[in-house]
This record gives C-alpha cells, sequence and structure tokens, in this order.
C-alpha cells in the first residue's frame, strides 16, 4: 500500500460526507412542498448545501493529491524493507488504526487495537498490535491503568522490552519516562503541551528521539502535500528494542490521549 490510498480514502469519506448532507436537505424540501409550502423553511436546507458543498470541494481536492502522488511514486523506488531500517516514521491516523509510512511514501506497518486472543494476556487487557506490511506481528503494546499508566512493550516473541509510564503531578502536569525490560531510566519525555512536540531526553540530556508535527523535509512533499504530517525520528543506531519502546508515544498519542 502506498500514501496516495490514503489520500484516495480520505476523498472518499469527504464523498460520502457531501452525499450525506444531501439527504436532509433534500427531506425538507419534500416536507415543506408536500405540507408546509413555506418559503422561508427552504431556509433550513442552506446550511447542508453549504457543507455538501465544501465537502465535495474537499473530495476534488483529496483526489487531485492522490493522482499527483500517484505519478510521483511512479518515479521512485522505494530502498526500505522493515520498518526497523528507516531513522523516520510519518503517521497518518484513519478511524481506529493509525498507519506509519516510510518517507518514500510506502507503507511500513500499522498499529490498531488487537482483536481476537489476547496474546496470552488476560481476557480484559487494552492491547495494540503494531504489524508490517505483510500483517505480520512486530510489537505488542499494553496500556494498564492503576497508581500510574504504563504502556508495556513486547516484542514479536512476546519478550518484554520495558514500558512507558506516565505520571500524573498535578491537575496540569505529567511525568512520562522509558524503562527498559530491567527498570533502568532510558529517558524523559519533554513536550509542549499546546501541540505535538515531543522528545526522550536522557540523563546525559542527549536526545534519543522525536515525535512531532509540523517539520517535514522540502524532499518529502512530493508523496505527503500535508506538511503538518507528524513524524516519529529515531537517533542514528539505536536497536530495534529501543525503536518499539520509542513507539508507545503514538499509542499514548492516538489512542489513549484522543
Amino acid at each position: 500500500m502506498k500514501i496516495d490510498k490514503y489520500y484516495r480514502e480520505s476523498a472518499s469519506i469527504s464523498l460520502n460526507a457531501s452525499i450525506a448532507a444531501l439527504v436532509p436537505a433534500f427531506l425538507i424540501i419534500v416536507v415543506d412542498l408536500s405540507f408546509f409550502q413555506n418559503k422561508k423553511m427552504m431556509l433550513l436546507t442552506i446550511p447542508f448545501l453549504i457543507y455538501s458543498f465544501i465537502s465535495f470541494q474537499i473530495y476534488l481536492f483529496k483526489v487531485r493529491q492522490a493522482l499527483l502522488i500517484k505519478k510521483n511514486m511512479l518515479k521512485s523506488r522505494s530502498f526500505y524493507h522493515s520498518i526497523f531500517e528507516t531513522g523516520h516514521l510519518l503517521a497518518v491516523y484513519l478511524p481506529k488504526r493509525l498507519q506509519l509510512y516510510f518517507p518514500d511514501g510506502n507503507l511500513a506497518g500499522e498499529i490498531k487495537k488487537y482483536r481476537g486472543k489476547k496474546l496470552g494476556f488476560p481476557v480484559f487487557s487494552k492491547i495494540y498490535a503494531l504489524n508490517d506490511i505483510n500483517h505480520h506481528l512486530i510489537g505488542i503494546y499494553k496500556v494498564k491503568k492503576g497508581k500510574y499508566k504504563k504502556i508495556e512493550v513486547f516484542d514479536r516473541n512476546k519478550v518484554y522490552q520495558g514500558y512507558y509510564q506516565i505520571r500524573k503531578l498535578n491537575a496540569r502536569k505529567y511525568k512520562k519516562e522509558l524503562f527498559d525490560a530491567n527498570e533502568r531510566f532510558i529517558g524523559a519525555v519533554e513536550g509542549a503541551s499546546l501541540f505535538m512536540d515531543e522528545k526522550i531526553i536522557n540523563s546525559a540530556n542527549h536526545q534519543l528521539g522525536r515525535l512531532r508535527r509540523g517539520w517535514m523535509p522540502v524532499e518529502w512533499s512530493d508523496f505527503f502535500p500535508e506538511p503538518n504530517t507528524p513524524v516519529l525520528s529515531f537517533t542514528e543506531g539505536i536497536s530495534e528494542s529501543d525503536k518499539l519502546l520509542q513507539m508507545s508515544f503514538l499509542i499514548n498519542e492516538y489512542f489513549i490521549e484522543r
């Protein structure tokens, strides 16, 4: 799957919204002509017609984007084979799932709530699965609520890798930290409260990773025309385990805090 398909799906949602908005407008017209014959009642159709028109324009815009992206992708080739090979992943949210893309526009993987047998965890567990493009499980995220909120991280073999902990300090302030499987501190999560920009800072004050919106190299715009597409960046040379841990950012951002 490529990013142009996302824009086509997004366009379809806008088209459906445009059509749906015409239904109440049509009913108002039918009821008014059949029973009331009051011209003022027709004014009630205006908001629906405006919404339908705007949604249809968005549909056309996204269709044009999808066609342009597809054209650009035909001129390029992918150099990535695994989600762990890249230093950057772009996050695109769809209802109930989060798709992760390589900078070249090709799908890298997907995160969504796990359904079915609970992978050996208690049935009531809240679990999210990270799958690659072939739908193979490569990461597991188990959300635990208690005194502190935790996101426990497991690899494809259900081997525990560590956790992301969120502690509430007061009504407005939270402390977010990453720990490895041996309870060793990896880094504190620092970020802005008004917009998406979170960084992992270790005890030596070095940045290990970052999730942010509003930063994207110009060369990626051929495949991602929306400049505010969120980007998860990894420090060069980190392990697969560390990347799995840092992806817990995405679980918290898109499935817990939303």
